[in-house]
């Protein structure tokens, strides 16, 4: 693929829609899969379980990174990637209309995961290299707003649209429109990332096997010798750890019926709840959170923002125990849940940036943390499923709220390493990977 040579463009002209491209696919996998699953007849566990072993791609970032720190530009992983997704896309809807298509569409899935977990890994390497300390302080909130536009796109309004559909053409028929359509936005967005991305940077070419070889194991061990990194990969992994049961099964219990403890809600009603206020929400704490972190510091904003992320779980409790009928009760109850979510995670994000990815191969080490934060979603996601169908969806989330605990051990406990030790990891490498906020 050639890639165009793209002339210095403000990062308003790519970063939300390059996070827009990034959110997409990770959340049609993880939550809109659930959904079309649901529709097609496919039981609580099943969907859990197959939807969460797809997304094992996400948590396996170290295999390709340091690849990626090999090899041409950025740019040209992104571009290929979402080329890629769309095709695959396409694929995925055409084979629903097979008799084995609960097998074909988890390999298309599969397929998709480990094509939009090394555009994941791209897309920040272009973000980290290309912005400064005090563009990616401005602009990590909406990072994160416009992942979430691709939550709008995915799980409100393609969903709403698959549920008006189902009544009229048919499940399967609603379906196909729906992941197609997802395909010609990835597309398009290549063509238009063609023009407006910038490259990321050059990657080091490499000639020969002991080259690729010796890169690759340079990557790894210096990843491992960063200070305070066992305390870093623990709170990678536990603090999503009650996000991750919740999350699979949060809409599934929204589309389950009254009499075993669900909302009952259509999979038209679940489109028009999260097509709007729920995903605003998200990018208003995302925003606010980036705002409120940069001025505190992410060392003291940390437990503040782990409560905003965690406590907020509750609501669930309460939709299980009072199952209102009031479709206006449980909207307010989500958009609460969801501000909370984006005011939360920025902190993990941020902590990914500042903590871990300074250094010598910044792209490779913050997909690193991103796949150690994948471990901490995915776990608990593959047998909430298991746990939901034995304790029934009112005891589960209570389950979930008891499972917030380890992410605030962790996050009360984990050191922080001094703005020293990344100035000393740049010196030694000659990069620029200072850390993303002071603290």
């Amino acid at each position: 693929m050639a890639v165009k040579a793209s002339k210095p463009t403000s990062p308003a002209f790519w970063v939300p829609t390059l996070y827009t491209a990034e959110g997409l696919p990770f959340v049609i996998v993880n939550v809109v899969a659930v959904l079309m699953y649901r529709s097609l007849g496919k039981s609580d566990s099943e969907i859990a379980f197959f939807t969460s072993l797809v997304a094992i791609p996400w948590a396996l970032k170290p295999l390709w990174g340091p690849l990626l720190e090999m090899f041409k530009t950025k740019k040209y992983f992104v571009l290929a990637t979402q080329f890629l997704g769309g095709i695959s896309f396409g694929l995925l809807a055409l084979s629903l209309h097979l008799p084995s298509f609960f097998t074909w569409t988890l390999i298309l899935f599969g397929i998709i995961a480990i094509n939009s977990a090394i555009h994941d890994t791209a897309a920040d390497g272009v973000y980290i290299n290309v912005l400064s300390n005090k563009e990616q302080a401005e602009f990590v909130g909406w990072q994160g707003a416009f992942y979430n536009v691709g939550k709008v796109l995915s799980q409100g309004a393609f969903v709403y649209l698959a549920g008006r559909m189902e009544k009229s053409i048919g499940v399967v028929s609603a379906w196909t429109i729906v992941m197609a359509s997802f395909g010609v936005i990835l597309l398009l967005m290549s063509i238009y990332h063609w023009r407006f991305l910038p490259t990321g940077g050059k990657s080091g070419e490499v000639k020969t096997i002991k080259e690729t070889v010796t890169t690759f194991w340079d990557v790894v061990v210096t990843f491992f010798q960063k200070k305070y990194i066992v305390w870093a990969i623990l709170f990678l992994v536990f603090y999503r750890f009650a996000e991750g049961q919740a999350i699979k099964i949060v809409p599934l219990f929204m589309r389950a019926g009254r009499d075993i403890g669900g909302l009952g809600l259509s999979t038209e009603d679940v489109g028009v709840l999260y097509g709007i206020f729920p995903p605003l929400a998200f990018i208003v704490g995302s925003v606010l959170s980036g705002y409120f972190t940069a001025n505190r510091g992410l060392r003291k904003a940390l437990l503040v923002l782990c409560a905003f992320f965690n406590i907020p779980f509750a609501v669930y409790v309460i939709l299980a125990i009072f199952q209102p009928t009031s479709f206006f009760t449980i909207t307010i109850l989500v958009v609460f849940e969801y501000f909370g979510y984006g005011f939360g995670f920025v902190g993990l994000m941020l902590f990914m940036m500042q903590q871990i990815a300074p250094g010598k191969y910044k792209m490779a080490h913050y997909a690193f943390a991103t796949s150690l934060m994948q471990i901490g979603y995915l776990l608990p996601s593959m047998i909430s499923g298991v746990i939901s169908d034995y304790l029934g969806y009112k005891h589960f989330f209570i389950w979930v709220m008891i499972a917030t605990v380890p992410s605030f051990l962790i996050t009360w406990l984990v050191p922080f390493r001094k703005i020293e030790d990344d100035a000393n990891d740049d010196i030694e490498s000659g990069g620029s990977g200072a850390a993303v906020l002071t603290t």
